[in-house]
């Protein structure tokens, strides 16, 4: 990490943190919205307290290519740090956690393990959408908030309107808040200290049997499943036994330590503190460390309460993707299985295509998650793949009264037993919150309604702010809202949602038929309002992408039998009325009955194969 000098050993460290008792601990983590500065005033704390050497590379938390390329966080990272106030040493726990709403689930685990968080505000940008989330969850779990206004040094900077919006929107003192540059490491020395004073001692008691809450996993290929934990009660080391809650698993400890920031082990955690773990022999299967799981010593279990978990994240965008070549179906696998033992909310399943041959339908949180998630597989396994547009699960209400949830077009009830089996089909709705300048409302309520919304409330939260909340269909959101948005705004606007539940809609399934026989990959489930005009859209990019056959092709977007939108590639053919003169036009037209005969033979029995590059380009964005 940096050089021996800067960087105490781990005998001495060891030392250092014994001498600590509980009530100088402190652990907080940061919040704020996507690019407010989040790891760069951790990097900044790390240097203040000596963890790493100053001006070393950037964002030591960001530990993905993905994250450090676009200079996003997608996984929450920890660091534990010593810190020296009037003469007393204090165990800081810090936790840097994404700020993207596809990540919402990572924050409200990092809640669990702190007692107080750092609410970052960007000085030119003010309260965005994601800042509000935020505030809520973090309120709602009783977190002591100290608001820290960054970026002072920019010359658009205006703390004084941050700190006025802080006050109105969240009700935080201006005069406990910190202006800082993270950048230049302008007044980040007065964070801490603030952070001692502010935010409370975590509570637990070290005679108690142990009981501590997974927090993170991870994988590694030498040690199996590492867990990130924060520990209530008692004390765990090397060699204890230890018991699951969730799955009643027994293992055998076989290092615990310290993120700092690399993992440094240690002889003992205790009550408190925030550490790593695995075991010996090691977890080899990352699904058995269940997130939010209470973990206790073997033979307490009857004694111990286990802590309230976290709710799992679910999927609400699906994809599905295929390998561009089938020969490369196994490694492909592999890939998309190592990059999800590190990330285990994508959800995976099987599933085959005639057009496109066998494949996954894959599930996430959200389009950046996705999109994320492509890029790991490009970068870290050199996959190529196609990827399917996104769609959302929808519910089908059969007349027995049973529910089913299909996340697969395939799988959607056809014409025939809509009308005798099906009582009612519903789709997901999403309460969106979008923070913007008053001057592009007009616009963004336009682009809103177009999205099939319904306005719920518009606040204006300072005299140019606006908070706008629109409950809308979570297919609308995921057709690439955002990128709209961000568009019509000049990338000012941010936008947040939450669930909210399921609708009666009135949604159709279009495809795609070249010839007559529907191509199953492109199949998707759509608004009926909307079937028009994607057909349209549809047929006309299909036919770009599609070769000039010997016979007539037609390329037709269908809902059940109507058909909507059609297009035909003419055939190539010979040109038979070359070696005529001045003759009678009988002769011309019976020359042309012959050819156009044979073009009906040809048809019938002439099949058309659809390149793999033409299913490419029609699938690209």
């Amino acid at each position: 990490m940096s050089s021996s000098m800067s960087q105490p050993s781990a005998f001495d460290l060891e030392k250092r943190i014994s001498a600590i008792p509980l009530d100088r601990f402190r652990n907080f983590c940061i919040v704020a919205h996507v690019d407010h500065g989040k790891s760069t005033l951790s990097d900044r704390l790390l240097e203040l307290t000596g963890t790493i050497a100053p001006g070393q590379n950037k964002q030591i938390l960001d530990k993905l290519d993905v994250e450090r390329e676009r200079g996003i966080t997608v996984k929450a990272q920890t660091c534990s740090m010593i810190y020296n106030y009037k003469g007393e040493d204090y165990l800081l726990h810090l936790v840097d956690t994404p700020g993207h709403v596809d990540f919402r689930a990572e924050v409200s685990r990092s809640y669990a393990s702190c007692g107080g968080a750092l609410l970052l505000v960007d000085a030119s940008q003010g309260v965005q959408a994601q800042t509000v989330a935020n505030f809520y969850l973090a309120f709602a779990q009783g977190l002591q908030l100290v608001p820290v206004i960054n970026k002072v040094d920019l010359p658009s900077a205006d703390p004084p309107r941050a700190l006025e919006q802080m006050q109105n929107t969240f009700e935080l003192e201006p005069e406990k808040a910190v202006l800082v540059s993270a950048k230049t490491g302008l007044n980040v020395e007065s964070i801490l200290p603030t952070v001692i004073e502010q935010i409370p001692a975590p509570v637990g008691d070290l005679q108690r049997p142990l009981r501590m809450l997974l927090v993170d996993s991870w994988y590694s290929t030498y040690k199996g499943v590492i867990l990130l934990v924060r520990i209530f009660d008692g004390q765990i080391k090397a060699g204890d036994q230890i018991v699951s809650f969730a799955t009643g698993l027994k293992y055998f400890v076989g290092e615990v330590g310290i993120m700092y920031p690399d993992q440094t082990p240690q002889t003992s955690l205790r009550a408190g503190q925030v550490g790593y773990i695995y075991f010996n022999p090691g977890m080899k299967r990352s699904q058995e460390a269940k997130v939010g799981d209470t973990y206790t010593s073997a033979g307490s279990e009857t004694v111990v309460e286990p802590l309230p978990g976290f709710e799992e994240p679910k999927s609400m965008v699906f994809v599905a993707a295929f390998p561009v070549d089938q020969g490369d179906y196994a490694h492909l696998e592999d890939s998309i299985n190592q990059v999800t033992l590190n990330d285990r909310s994508v959800t995976v399943q099987k599933e085959s295509s005639e057009a496109l041959g066998g494949g996954w339908r894959l599930g996430f949180l959200g389009t950046l998650h996705c999109s994320v998630f492509e890029d790991r597989l490009r970068q870290e396994h050199g996959a190529s793949i196609i990827i399917t547009p996104p769609t959302v699960p929808f519910k089908v209400v059969w007349n027995n009264g049973k529910e089913d949830i299909i996340k697969n077009p395939a799988a959607f009830p056809d014409k025939d037993q809509m009308l005798d089996r099906v009582a009612e089909l519903q789709e997901p709705y999403v309460i969106t919150t979008i923070a913007l300048p008053e001057e592009y409302l007009g616009k963004v309520i336009e682009l809103c309604e177009g999205n099939r919304g319904e306005q719920k409330e518009l606040q204006f939260f300072t005299a140019a702010q606006v908070i706008l909340k629109y409950e809308m269909p979570m297919a609308q959101l995921v057709d690439d809202f955002f990128g709209k948005l961000k568009g019509m705004t000049k990338g000012y606007a941010s936008l947040d949602y939450e669930e909210a539940a399921y609708r009666k809609s009135n949604i159709v399934k279009l495809q795609l038929l070249v010839n007559g026989a529907p191509v199953d990959a492109v199949a998707r489930v759509i608004h009926a309002s909307q079937a028009e005009r994607l057909g349209r859209q549809w047929v006309t990019k299909f036919k770009e992408h599609v070769s000039r056959q010997m016979f007539e092709v037609v390329i037709q977007a269908a809902i059940g039998r109507r058909i909507i939108a059609r297009e035909t590639i003419k055939p190539f053919r010979k040109d038979v009325l070359a070696k005529l003169h001045a003759t009678d036009v009988s002769r011309r037209r019976k020359l042309l009955e012959a050819q156009k005969e044979g073009r009906k033979k040809l048809r019938a029995v002439g099949n058309i194969t659809i390149d793999h590059k033409a299913f490419q380009n029609f699938l690209a964005k």
